[in-house]
């Protein structure tokens, strides 16, 4: 009876996966093996090359899933504009291109500890939020760009606006820390 629950019509089942499932499954290890080579590098624009990779990674799963619009743009939102702003900012702030002895603070346990709760109880939330939902095959596709439109202007539009007030300041600060003049530099104008 199992058995046959998990089979679907046509005979694909669990044991027998299609080749855009095994290329799912290949792309999200190499997005999660980048994910955390970007977190645990102590090279702070080999960090925003790895999450260039991680972020193009999920742009490929997004395809995979038949989410074209929403692929696009993750790649022109994260990878094109978030990443360029870091690296922007990075240079305007003037921080070290190699090894930064600043970057490790000696608290990688209780962040990994963090990390592993938050993971957790996400998990947890979404196991449990959708554990009875089930997908509307008869309406419009879930990728299409008028659901994700409607979904983003309905209930998504206060986050994404704080979002890019939140970029904004970045950029802001970045200048701002970019244009002080460090003190032997006064001093040498004098």
């Amino acid at each position: 009876m199992l058995a046959a629950q998990l089979a679907a019509p046509d005979g694909h089942g669990f044991l027998s996966p299609t080749g855009v499932e095994i290329a799912f499954l290949l792309v999200g290890l190499v997005t999660l093996g980048a994910a955390l080579v970007s977190v645990t590098t102590r090279q702070l624009v080999h960090a925003a090359l790895w999450l260039v990779v991680a972020l193009g990674g999920l742009a490929v799963e997004y395809l995979l899933l038949t989410a074209e619009f929403i692929a696009w743009v993750q790649v022109l939102i994260y990878v094109g504009s978030v990443v360029v702003l870091l690296l922007f900012g990075l240079m305007l702030t003037r921080a070290p291109i190699g090894r930064s002895p600043d970057s490790d603070s000696g608290n990688r346990p209780v962040a990994l500890a963090v990390a592993a709760a938050a993971a957790t109880a996400l998990v947890w939330v979404v196991v449990d939020a959708f554990r009875t939902t089930w997908i509307d095959l008869d309406g419009p596709a879930q990728g299409s760009t008028e659901v994700s439109g409607e979904i983003l202007f309905r209930h998504w539009v206060l986050p994404f606006e704080a979002l890019s007030v939140l970029l904004l300041a970045a950029l802001v600060g970045a200048i701002v820390l970019s244009r002080k003049k460090a003190p032997e530099d006064a001093e040498e104008t004098r």
